[in-house]
């Protein structure tokens, strides 16, 4: 599913259970951010977002909540929502179901590291997931959140300013758009992040976190 930079309709069609995109009255964007937390990275992204007054989702993998509480602490701190991303990135397709579901599950007790924090928002890694995983999660109570843009952050063979036009000339009201606080896409999101907070901000658009 991260073949395309704006995800095709009919793939929102063939999967109308998961959530690819928020419509709404209030010119809103939700900008998430996957894989972390990870030093000095997110702690920027943190930054970066606080200057544009902006709210974001943070997608986080369990294991790198353990490594790093303090950063994790400072993403709840700041205001922005978690969202459970497996506690060891797995990729669903090539994982046993009941393996999917207690890993997802080891990522939810690390969520709950900060008391009275909880997350029912899951996004799957690399957006591979098996229909009974996704069947599993929602009957758990997770709403499984994909997304309409994606950055493309991550890719090495792309240049940073490929990176930005690639949210940039498909953000409208109600995008859900993916970059990752990772090492992977450093170097891409430094470079088109400040570009993108400024031009939503620029264009009225209200960055929001997903409830």
């Amino acid at each position: 599913m991260s073949f395309w930079v704006k995800t095709n309709r009919w793939i929102k069609w063939l999967f109308p259970k998961y959530v690819w995109d928020i419509p709404n009255d209030g010119n809103k964007v939700y900008l998430t951010f996957d894989d972390g937390p990870t030093p000095e990275i997110t702690e920027w992204v943190l930054d970066q977002l606080q200057q544009f007054k902006a709210k974001a989702t943070f997608f986080c993998i369990g294991n790198n909540i353990e490594k790093h509480p303090a950063i994790y602490k400072k993403i709840i701190a700041d205001g922005h929502a978690i969202g459970n991303h497996t506690f060891n990135h797995l990729k669903g397709w090539k994982t046993p179901t009941p393996n999917y579901i207690e890993n997802v599950k080891l990522c939810e007790s690390a969520i709950s590291l900060v008391p009275l924090v909880n997350s029912y928002l899951f996004r799957p890694p690399y957006g591979k997931i098996k229909y009974a995983q996704g069947k599993a999660l929602r009957k758990m109570g997770y709403q499984i959140i994909m997304w309409d843009i994606i950055s493309m952050d991550y890719d090495a063979t792309i240049t940073p300013e490929q990176c930005l036009q690639n949210v940039l000339q498909h953000a409208k009201s109600g995008s859900i758009i993916v970059f990752h606080d990772s090492v992977k896409a450093e170097k891409n999101l430094r470079y088109a992040l400040p570009k993108v907070l400024s031009f939503l901000t620029e264009k009225g658009f209200d960055c929001d976190k997903i409830d």
